[in-house]
């Protein structure tokens, strides 16, 4: 509990952090150097303890999902969304969580798509009263994105730990952060448009900070935090980043939201979190 615990506190201030000092950017830079970052921490592990080929291969794949398409949408909803909106709508990922395995597994309950239902309505209301419905519609696109992108890595993450008992997560997160880095440098090789950006000594440290711990420690301690708890610890812990979040964003980044759109919205989310986990307990998915 404690490594989620702490996790949970290292995700809480990094969406203030880059809206407030990455926010001009881009969102697909920001991407590849906080990956790079993150690669470069696990490399050591990677070179001293090599999976097989199908297994790097597989792991680089889970990663370049869950990793690098995850973050070039996460990131780029920023540009349309606040901080506090952008950790609000990570509040669908147990329930994509819960869909992919069901859907894995040849079965489909209805009961996610009623508490999916509720949670994009609570989205709706969050996005209706932040006043710019287009800039914030799309922002909600692309975190929805970003959630399904990161649900589908978890799923596919434990699945092939089961399948490979022998491997360590430090060799796997050297895999999946390769393939992610290489999904993330293809928007910026394209572009070009990074050979023109300045970035400050502070967007630095801030980029440094966040490819590090966020990413990189963070991701870690959480795979290890999640193995030593049982599935409801996890299922909280899973969303207490994102009150955590949304405290920073307000309180330390001095963001200021419609509150009576903000409270309906939460409350709507949370209804369907509640159907999620009631139906999570009765049956065996994963609160990964």
């Amino acid at each position: 509990m404690t490594f989620l615990i702490l996790v949970s506190l290292l995700w809480a201030f990094s969406f203030g952090l880059i809206k407030t000092h990455l926010g001009g950017l881009d969102a697909s830079l920001v991407t590849l150097i906080r990956l790079t970052l993150s690669l470069l921490l696990f490399l050591p592990f990677l070179v001293r303890h090599r999976p097989s080929w199908r297994q790097a291969v597989r792991f680089a794949g889970i990663g370049a999902v869950q990793y690098g398409l995850m973050y070039l949408c996460y990131l780029r909803a920023y540009a349309y969304l606040e901080g506090h909106q952008v950790a609000l709508f990570t509040v669908f990922t147990p329930i994509y969580v819960a869909a992919i395995h069901d859907v894995a597994r040849r079965r489909w309950t209805g009961v996610y798509l009623c508490a999916a239902a509720f949670a994009v309505a609570g989205g709706a209301v969050i996005v209706y009263g932040g006043g710019d419905l287009s800039g914030a519609a799309v922002g909600f696109g692309l975190m929805q994105l970003s959630n399904l992108c990161f649900a589908f890595g978890q799923v596919a993450y434990r699945d092939s730990m089961q399948r490979a008992p022998a491997l360590r997560h430090p060799q796997v997160f050297g895999c999946m952060y390769a393939g992610a880095v290489a999904v993330a440098a293809v928007p910026v090789l394209v572009s070009c448009g990074w050979q023109e950006v300045s970035i400050s000594g502070v967007q630095w440290a801030v980029l440094l900070y966040l490819g590090v711990l966020p990413s990189g420690v963070g991701f870690f301690l959480w795979n290890l935090g999640a193995g030593r708890v049982n599935a409801g610890s996890l299922a909280v812990m899973n969303n207490v980043k994102i009150p955590l979040a949304v405290m920073a964003s307000l309180l330390v980044f001095h963001e200021r939201p419609r509150l009576p759109w903000l409270l309906l919205g939460v409350l709507l989310m949370g209804a369907g979190l509640v159907i999620s986990e009631v139906r999570s307990r009765r049956g065996d998915s994963p609160r990964l």
